[in-house]
């Protein structure tokens, strides 16, 4: 369309989309003010004329054309009118509404923590590391990553923890709320913010993991064993679960494992310091059963680093909540969790005559001292033997051809 075609104003969104350009720039009059300026490459855009405090007449853009259409530009230049109309300057008045914009996409929470990670990151270890940021990524972000960190409350982050609490992750929900608070302090500290949402709320909070813990009772065992085995979603958790039970490890400790620490001819399984909780190496013997579920694991995983690689990055291990999500499914939320297999592995142990320093240190409850330093591999032998014994005793468990007998091994 050309302009000389323009039979009303305002101006139709079909006359906006086919005005054609001319040799020069022109503006053509929408009303009260409003322009629609049209170049010769055929760049399309929006200018309010208005006249500022000192009663010159100026030109302020307000956007190009698509993007800010008919009715969106009407909306903004009423605006500036109302402003000018009160003695302010719609130019300064929009520059300082892009600052504030800009001031509140950089005071958001998720950039605020991922600036406390980097700057604390130097001083963890890889897979520290990899946890807080991705405990942070998993529960934090999705709900308040994109908020100003200043506007939530005190009460949100308590409902927020309160929730996890109630799904079952009190060792999580622990360390969510430790770095969080340490988040916030790094804002307070640098002025930024006033106080610290966070401050106190620990005590208002369980600080036990009983329920993290959890785990089921002997009888129950047998039944539990057998819905691992027929758990029809996901075959590598479902063998998984079964190696958590037959190694008695910390599930992060399996979740995270690569292959790289296995040696199955020597049927042993080497973890590095780095990736245990109390910062030393943990060699654990693999029974016959726990053999056998890694060479079907590595039918399925074996051609990624890890053994169990993430779905959507198979450099990254699976989520923290995959086995006790596996449980859950089966319908032992809060009757069984991925630690309460350690549990079941100590009292059955332990009921089963086997010493306690050889329970203990399968668990890598290892003494402290020079002595637990240096004795990595610490009852190796002994644990061999009472880890094949264990294996072989939840096989009979499962299949129902154990026979109680009450007994008191040689300690």
């Amino acid at each position: 369309m050309k302009r000389q075609e323009i039979k009303r104003r305002p101006l139709a969104d079909t006359t906006l989309s086919t005005l054609e350009p001319e040799a020069t720039v022109y503006r053509e009059h929408d009303g009260n003010g409003l322009y629609f300026r049209v170049k010769p490459n055929g760049q399309k855009s929006w200018e309010l004329r208005y006249k500022k405090p000192d009663g010159k007449w100026s030109w302020l853009g307000l956007g190009g054309y698509p993007e800010v259409s008919g009715a969106l530009a009407r909306k903004k230049a009423a605006e500036l009118r109302a402003e000018a109309a009160n003695g302010n300057n719609p130019l300064v008045t929009k520059h300082a509404r892009k600052a504030a914009a800009v001031a509140a996409a950089n005071n958001t929470f998720e950039k605020l923590a991922r600036e406390w990670y980097e700057a604390r990151r130097p001083g963890w270890e890889e897979g520290t590391a990899r946890r807080i940021i991705g405990a942070l990524e998993l529960h934090v972000f999705p709900v308040f990553g994109p908020r100003p960190f200043t506007e939530i409350p005190p009460m949100e982050w308590m409902e927020f923890l309160r929730d996890m609490e109630r799904k079952g992750i009190i060792d999580q929900t622990g360390n969510v709320r430790r770095f969080c608070k340490e988040i916030y302090d790094l804002a307070r500290v640098t002025g930024r913010a006033l106080y610290n949402p966070l401050e106190g709320l620990h005590r208002f909070l369980q600080t036990r993991a009983a329920e993290n813990y959890a785990h089921v009772s002997h009888e129950e065992l047998p039944a539990l064993l057998r819905a691992i085995s027929a758990y029809p979603h996901a075959n590598d958790i479902r063998l998984g679960l079964r190696l958590l039970m037959l190694t008695a490890v910390r599930p992060s400790e399996l979740r995270e494992a690569p292959w790289s620490e296995f040696d199955l001819k020597k049927a042993l399984w080497n973890i590095p310091a780095a990736r245990m909780k109390k910062r030393r190496d943990h060699v654990v013997p693999l029974s016959k059963q726990a053999l056998e579920i890694l060479r079907k694991l590595q039918e399925l995983n074996g051609r990624y680093p890890l053994l169990f690689p993430g779905r959507n990055d198979r450099t990254k291990p699976r989520s923290n909540m995959a086995f006790n999500m596996a449980l859950r499914r089966m319908g032992y939320e809060g009757r069984q969790t991925g630690h309460g297999f350690r549990h079941i592995a100590s009292t059955l142990l332990r009921e089963n005559g086997f010493p306690r320093e050889h329970v203990e240190a399968q668990l890598a409850h290892v003494e402290e001292g020079v002595s637990g330093v240096y004795n990595k591999a610490i009852y190796l032998e002994q644990r061999r033997e009472m880890m094949q014994w264990y294996a072989d005793h939840l096989e009979l468990l499962e299949h129902g051809n154990v026979v109680q007998v009450d007994f008191k091994r040689k300690q």
